[in-house]
C-alpha cells in the first residue's frame, strides 16, 4: 500500500482492491460467506479483551474531545455489547443468501421466460460516527449480500473499529475469500473521506450513518450515489384514545432505554384532552427518571418542565431531553411531524383503529409504529440480523437497510431460438 501521507494514492489502492474483491464476492457460494461470518464472530469473541482494551483508548479520546454522555455511551464497548456484536454476526450468517434470489418470474407470449434476480451492488463505502459496532454490522451485511465494503469509522472509534476489522480479516482468511473484501480506511485524516466520495470508478454507493452534519457533507460533496440516513427526529403522538399504561410504558422506554440511538424519542405530541390527565402523568414520569422536558406554553404549568424554544422543534437531542407540545387532534400531530420530522420513525399511541390508519396513511416516514417503542426501529429487531442504518430517502432502500436492501437486480431472459417479428 502507498505511503499513508499520500491519501489519494492510498484511497486509489483501496478502491482498486475493493473492486477486484467484489468481482469474486458476486458469485461466492453462500456457504463460503457463512463460514467467513461465523469465523469472524469466533474471532471477535476470542479477542474480546483486545477489543475492550482498544475501546478504552477510544473512550479516553472521547473524553478529551468532550463528547456528551450519550455519545460516550454509543462509543463504549463491554463484554455484553461484544456478545451483541457476535450474536449479530451469527444472525446475518444464518440468514438466507439474497444473491441470486428470484424476485419475480413471468412468461411472455413471444416464448420468452424472464426472471428478475437479486445481484450485488458492487462496492459500498460506509461512513459512520462513534458506534464501533457498525464496523461489524456493515461488514457482515455487505459480505452477506456479495458486496465489497470500504469502512470509514469516526475518529473517536478508530482503535475499536480497527480491532473489530482485524477479526473480519481473520474470518475472510478462514473462508478463503479476498482479505480486501472488507477494508477499513487506516487513517483519521478527513481527506480520505473526500476521496471516497468521488471514487466513481470503483465505488458504487455511499452509505453515511451519522448526524445531520455528516450526512449533509456527504450529500453535498459526493459524486457517488448516496443512501441517505438522516438523523432520527422521532415523534410520539399520544392520542385521546391511548391506553394510559401502554402509553407510559412505551414513552419511557422510547426515550430512556438508550438515548443515543436514532430510534430514541425526541418529541412528544399530546392530545389537548389529555393535558391534565395522561399528559401530566407521562411528563411527570419522564422528569422523575431524569429527562428534561422542553414544554410548550400549555404544558409549562407541570412542575419541573422548562420552556421550549423554536429550536426544540425538529431537534435530535440524543440525550435525556425531550420536547413536548399539545396538538388538537391527529391531524395536528401529522402537520407537526410533516414540518419538523426527518422521515425516520414516528409513532402513534391509540386504541382507535381509524385514527391509527389515518396516521399511517398520511405520513411518509420510513417507519411508522403504533403502540410500540420507537427503540424497535432497528434492523436486528426487524429480523434482519443487523443493519447499516435507517434509510430516510425514497430511492431503492427505505427503513432498516439489511443484506437484501444492499442488492440491486438484473433480468435473466431465456428463449428457444426465439426471434422478434
Amino acid at each position: 500500500m502507498k505511503d499513508i501521507a499520500d491519501i489519494p494514492a492510498l484511497m486509489a489502492d483501496i478502491g482498486a482492491n475493493a473492486k477486484a474483491a467484489s468481482a469474486e464476492l458476486g458469485f461466492a457460494p453462500a456457504e463460503t460467506k457463512t463460514l467467513a461470518l461465523n469465523a469472524a464472530a469466533d474471532a471477535v469473541w476470542a479477542r474480546r479483551a483486545e477489543i475492550i482494551a482498544a475501546n478504552a483508548k477510544d473512550m479516553e479520546f472521547g473524553r478529551d474531545k468532550g463528547l456528551s454522555d450519550a455519545m460516550m455511551d454509543r462509543l463504549m464497548l463491554d463484554e455484553a455489547r461484544i456478545q451483541g456484536i457476535v450474536d449479530g454476526l451469527r444472525a446475518v450468517a444464518d440468514q438466507d443468501d439474497p444473491v441470486g434470489e428470484v424476485i419475480t418470474e413471468w412468461d411472455r407470449p413471444t416464448g420468452l421466460n424472464i426472471k428478475r434476480v437479486r445481484t450485488p451492488l458492487g462496492v459500498i463505502g460506509v461512513i459512520y460516527e462513534s458506534r464501533p459496532n457498525v464496523t461489524a454490522d456493515a461488514g457482515a451485511l455487505c459480505l452477506k449480500s456479495g458486496n465489497a465494503v470500504i469502512l470509514r469509522g469516526g475518529s473517536e472509534s478508530f482503535h475499536s473499529s480497527s480491532a473489530i476489522h482485524a477479526c473480519f480479516v481473520e474470518g475472510l482468511k478462514a473462508a478463503g475469500l479476498p482479505e480486501t473484501s472488507v477494508q477499513l480506511i487506516p487513517t483519521r485524516d478527513r481527506a480520505a473521506v473526500q476521496e471516497l466520495l468521488t471514487m466513481v470508478d470503483t465505488v458504487d454507493v455511499i452509505v453515511p450513518r451519522g448526524g445531520k452534519g455528516l450526512v449533509g457533507l456527504v450529500q453535498s460533496e459526493a459524486r457517488v450515489p448516496v443512501f441517505a440516513h438522516l438523523e432520527g427526529i422521532v415523534h410520539i403522538y399520544v392520542d385521546a384514545e391511548a391506553d394510559p399504561q401502554k402509553a407510559l410504558d412505551v414513552i419511557l422506554n422510547a426515550k430512556t432505554r438508550r438515548t443515543g440511538i436514532c430510534g430514541a424519542a425526541e418529541c412528544l405530541l399530546i392530545h389537548e384532552s389529555l393535558i391534565d390527565t395522561l399528559g401530566r402523568a407521562v411528563i411527570g414520569a419522564l422528569i422523575d427518571t431524569g429527562v428534561t422536558v422542553h414544554a410548550d406554553e400549555r404544558l409549562q404549568f407541570i412542575e419541573g418542565t422548562i420552556p421550549a424554544t423554536s429550536e426544540d422543534w425538529g431537534k435530535e437531542y440524543l440525550d435525556m431531553d425531550i420536547a413536548a407540545r399539545v396538538v388538537s387532534d391527529v391531524d395536528g400531530a401529522i402537520a407537526h411531524i410533516r414540518e419538523f420530522g426527518s422521515n425516520h420513525t414516528d409513532c402513534i399511541l391509540t386504541d382507535n383503529d381509524d385514527t391509527a390508519a389515518r396516521f399511517f396513511q398520511r405520513l411518509d416516514s420510513a417507519i411508522l409504529m403504533r403502540n410500540a417503542s420507537t427503540q424497535f426501529a432497528d434492523g436486528g429487531e426487524f429480523g434482519m440480523g443487523a443493519e447499516i442504518g435507517i434509510a430516510t430517502g425514497k430511492m431503492h432502500a427505505r427503513g432498516p437497510v439489511g443484506a437484501a436492501q444492499l442488492t440491486s437486480f438484473k433480468y435473466l431472459v431465456e428463449g428457444n431460438g426465439t426471434t422478434r417479428s
